[in-house]
C-alpha cells in the first residue's frame, strides 16, 4: 500500500505539491495559498480515513522571507510574552518561537499563531525559553533545526521504512526479548525486542560502579547486530540506561532513538560528563563530542500518551514514571494489538515535591517489565515527610556547629529534589540561612528543569509560571571553577551539593575528602550506594578512606558525622512497587523483575506472584524471553 499516493488520490487536484514522511507523521505540502489557508477540513477528511497524522505545510515557494517574517512575528507577538530569540527551519517551512511566556506568544485558543501562520506561510512552534541560560538545550536546537537537510532526509528515511512494510490486516505472531544488560543487576540496563520483521533496543547503559568486564552490556551477543536494529528507546537519561548510546552511532548506527525532550536534553549533557570524567582518570573516552551530537540528530522527541509507530509492526507510547525529569515508562502496542507490554524503566510511586506519581493506566496490557531497584522484603523507608524532616535536623546541627554539609547527588532528579526542600527550609526559617552551592552538572540540568516546566508537578509548574521559581533563588550559587571550590573549602559554614552521587568520582568526592577528618562537618547519603562503592563503605562504617591524588594514594581517617536516609529516592520502595502492581490497570498476565539485585529481583517476583497469581519471569543476562 503507497500511503503518500493514498494521500495525494484524497485531496484536490493540483494542491499537493510533494508529500515526505517525518517518521510516522506525514507532512503535505502545497504551494497554492488559499489551500494552506483553508485545507484543514480536507486534511481531516484524510486523517479519518488512513488513520495516521498529517500535517499540512507551505512550500518553500510561498513562504516570507525570514526577515519579514521575523518582523511579522515580533509585531503579533506581545512584549508581555519575553520573546528570546526566533529560529528558522527553512527545510520544514517552520519557525521556532522561544518566549519566557509560551501562553501570551499562542494567544487565546492559540489565535496569534494562526496569525503568524496566515500573514507569513511559516509553522510556527514555541518553545520555553529556559529560566536559566543552558548552553547545552542551545547546542541542541541549533544540532535539530540549523542546516538540517541531513534531518529531513533522514526523518522521511525513517517514515519510508514504517510504511514499506506497512500491513495492519497481516502481521507474524512471535514477541521475543533479550537481556543484554539489567537482569538480576542495577546497571547497564539495555534489552532487545524482536519481531518477525522489526529489531529493537530498549535503554543502553553503563554500569558506573563497575570497573571490569560487567561494566557493559552484552553487545557482542549473537541476537544484536547494529546494522539490522530499527530503532532505540530511551526511558531516561541516568547513565545506567543512557551511558552507550553514542558509542552504538560510533560503531555505525543510524536509525532514530526516542524519548522526551527534557530526557534528550540531559542524556547528552551526562554523555558529555562522561568524557570528561575518563579524562580526569587518565582513560580514553569510549565515544566523543560527535557521537553525542549523532546521537542529537538522530533523536525524536515524543510527549507524554503521544503515539507514535516506531517500525511496520510496532507502536510506542511514553507515560511518566515518576523517577525523573522527563522519565518514561514505554507501552509497546505490537503487531497492531497483537501483544501489549510496557518497560517500565525505573519509577517512582509516589507525589515529590517535583514530579507527579508514575501513571498506572494503560489503554491494553498483557505483559509488564518492572524494576525492582528496592524491591526486596526489607527495602521499605520512611514517608518523604519524615525523611525531610531529618535531612533539614541533620543540616541544622551540622550547620550550628560551624560546619560544611555535603549532599553527593545524582545530577538528575535527586539534587533538584534537596533543592526544593532546602529552598523551602530557609524560606520559611526552618534551617538557617547559609550559601547552598551547586557543583557539578546540576546547575546545567537545572536549567533544563526550567525549559520543561510541563514535564514537573502541578505544583512546582504552577510556581514557575507564577514566577517563583525556587531554582532561581538566590541562595543558590554555581561553583564553576577549582578556584571557587578552594574558596568553599576554606569558607565557613554552607551546604554543597555535587555529583557524582555514588561517590564514584565528580566534585564530591574531592569534597568528601578536604571534609572527612573533621567531626564538625556531615555527610548525608540518600542515592542507591552499589555494593563495594565508597558510599556503600562508608554506610556500613569504613573508619579511612583512600583517596587518589594526582597519581599518588593518599589515605585520610572518616571522622565527618554521615547520616544515610533512603526516603529520598527517585525508585519507589518496596511498598511503593506492590502499591503500583495494586493500582495498575489493566492487570498484566506476566511480569519480568530487572534492575535490582538478585536477592531483590527474586524476592519481588515471588511476592508479585503470591498475591496476584501472576506469571512472574526474572531473567539473567543473555537469557531470551519469548513474550508472545
Amino acid at each position: 500500500m503507497d500511503i503518500l499516493k493514498t494521500i495525494e488520490e484524497q485531496l484536490p487536484r493540483g494542491v499537493v505539491t510533494s508529500t515526505i514522511f517525518e517518521g510516522a507523521n506525514i507532512v503535505v505540502y502545497t504551494s497554492d495559498t488559499a489551500f494552506f489557508k483553508n485545507g484543514d477540513p480536507e486534511i481531516k477528511e484524510v486523517v479519518n480515513t488512513i488513520k495516521k497524522r498529517i500535517e499540512l505545510r507551505a512550500d518553500k515557494s510561498i513562504l516570507m522571507s525570514q526577515e519579514e517574517t521575523e518582523k511579522k512575528i515580533r509585531e503579533i507577538i506581545p512584549n508581555e510574552a519575553e520573546l528570546s530569540q526566533i529560529i528558522f527551519d527553512p527545510q520544514r517551512s517552520t519557525v521556532i518561537i522561544e518566549t519566557q511566556r509560551p501562553g501570551l506568544a499562542i494567544g487565546k485558543g492559540g489565535q496569534l499563531l494562526r496569525e503568524i501562520k496566515i500573514q507569513t506561510f511559516w509553522k510556527p512552534q514555541v518553545q520555553r525559553a529556559p529560566a536559566i541560560k543552558s548552553k547545552i538545550t542551545e547546542k541542541i536546537r541549533e544540532v535539530l533545526y540549523q542546516d538540517n537537510s541531513y534531518r529531513k532526509k533522514f526523518l522521511n528515511s525513517i517514515g519510508e521504512k514504517i510504511y514499506k512494510e506497512w500491513n495492519p490486516d497481516k502481521m507474524e505472531e512471535w514477541v521475543r526479548l533479550t537481556a543484554l544488560g539489567g537482569g538480576r543487576q542495577v546497571g547497564r540496563s539495555c534489552f532487545l525486542m524482536q519481531t518477525p520483521i522489526s529489531r529493537v533496543l530498549i535503554d543502553c547503559g553503563v554500569d558506573v560502579s563497575s570497573q571490569d568486564k560487567d561494566k557493559y552490556p552484552y553487545l557482542e551477543a549473537p541476537e544484536l547486530d547494529i546494522s539490522t536494529l530499527d530503532a532505540i528507546i530511551l526511558s531516561h537519561a541516568h547513565l545506567d540506561h543512557s551511558g552507550l548510546i553514542p558509542y552504538l552511532y560510533k560503531m555505525g548506527y543510524k536509525g532514530p532513538v526516542y524519548m522526551t525532550a527534557p530526557t534528550r536534553d540531559i542524556a547528552a549533557l551526562m554523555a558529555l560528563d562522561f568524557i570528561g570524567v575518563a579524562y580526569k582518570q587518565a582513560a580514553t573516552p569510549l565515544f566523543k563530542s560527535t557521537d553525542i551530537r549523532n546521537m542529537v540528530k538522530h533523536s525524536i522527541a515524543l510527549s507524554y500518551q503521544e503515539v507514535t509507530d516506531i517500525t511496520p509492526d510496532i507502536r510506542i507510547t511514553l507515560y511518566n514514571a515518576g523517577h525523573t525529569l522527563g522519565s518514561s515508562m514505554i507501552h509497546f502496542n505490537i503487531g497492531n494489538g497483537l501483544h501489549n507490554y510496557v518497560y517500565s524503566g525505573d519509577i517512582k510511586f509516589g507525589k515529590t515535591r517535583a514530579l507527579e506519581a508514575a501513571t498506572t493506566y494503560f489503554p491494553r496490557l498483557e505483559t509488564l517489565q518492572l524494576e525492582a531497584t528496592y524491591g526486596g522484603k526489607d527495602n521499605n523507608y520512611p514517608p518523604r515527610k519524615e525523611s525531610e524532616e531529618e535531612l533539614l535536623e541533620f543540616v541544622k546541627e551540622i550547620i550550628q556547629k560551624g560546619g560544611k554539609v555535603l549532599l553527593p547527588e545524582l545530577g538528575t532528579g535527586h539534587a533538584q529534589e534537596k533543592m526544593l526542600i532546602l529552598e523551602d527550609a530557609m524560606r520559611s526559617g526552618k534551617i538557617p540561612k547559609v550559601p547552598v552551592y551547586i557543583d557539578g552538572m546540576i546547575w546545567d540540568i537545572n536549567a533544563i528543569h526550567t525549559a520543561y516546566p510541563d514535564f514537573l508537578s502541578n505544583a512546582l509548574r504552577a510556581n514557575i509560571f507564577a514566577d517563583n521559581n525556587p531554582f532561581t533563588s538566590e541562595i543558590f550559587t554555581q561553583v564553576g571553577s577549582a578556584q571557587e571550590r578552594k574558596q568553599i573549602i576554606e569558607g565557613g559554614p554552607c551546604i554543597i551539593l555535587a555529583t557524582s552521587g555514588m561517590l564514584v568520582g565528580g566534585a564530591s568526592v574531592e569534597y568528601l575528602r578536604e571534609f572527612a577528618d573533621s567531626p564538625n562537618n556531615g555527610l548525608c547519603l540518600s542515592c542507591y550506594q552499589p555494593p563495594n562503592g565508597l558510599g556503600r563503605q562508608l554506610k556500613e562504617g569504613l573508619q579511612e578512606a583512600k583517596f587518589d591524588v594526582n597519581g599518588r594514594t593518599e589515605t585520610v581517617p572518616i571522622r565527618l558525622k554521615i547520616l544515610s536516609i533512603e526516603g529520598f529516592s527517585g525508585h519507589s520502595s518496596r511498598n511503593e512497587l506492590m502499591a503500583f502492581m495494586n493500582n495498575i490497570n489493566p492487570k498484566p498476565r506476566k511480569v519480568i523483575i530487572n534492575h535490582g539485585e538478585q536477592s531483590r529481583c527474586l524476592d519481588l517476583a515471588s511476592s508479585i506472584y503470591k498475591q496476584q497469581r501472576t506469571e512472574t519471569i526474572v531473567p539473567k543476562n543473555l537469557e531470551t524471553i519469548r513474550l508472545r
